[in-house]
């Protein structure tokens, strides 16, 4: 079983769940905005992606933030993300073997099937 982790209300979520259930892939959802994001799990995911891929800049949430809170580094992008866990890039889907970050078609295709 894959966990899925990111925000309900997100269209690439959305893109991600949709292509999830039509190829009959079964997952957990795990909910940044109702359940949190711990900081062991942050630090899980920064040994696969450095801190800079893994927030979200495209998003509202980073985009509101002053220059000085943009202007950080690993320890404050930590603080960040489990303050504001919207601005953690999503989808993140793992299971014990596979982490993906983002949705793209053509890599869940080759990953899941």
């Amino acid at each position: 079983m894959y966990k899925i982790y990111g925000i309900k209300n997100c269209e690439t979520m959305k893109k991600a769940f949709d292509w999830l259930t039509e190829n009959n892939i079964p997952y957990e959802f795990h909910d940044y905005k109702k359940s949190g994001i711990s900081e062991a799990k942050i630090q899980e995911w920064l040994t696969q992606k450095p801190w800079d891929v893994l927030i979200n800049r495209a998003g509202t949430t980073w985009k509101k933030l002053s220059d000085d809170e943009k202007s950080t580094d690993e320890t404050g992008a930590i603080k960040l993300m489990i303050e504001k866990p919207s601005m953690i890039k999503r989808p993140i889907i793992e299971n014990e073997n596979i982490k993906v970050m983002g949705f793209n078609s053509d890599i869940y295709e080759q990953i899941f099937k």
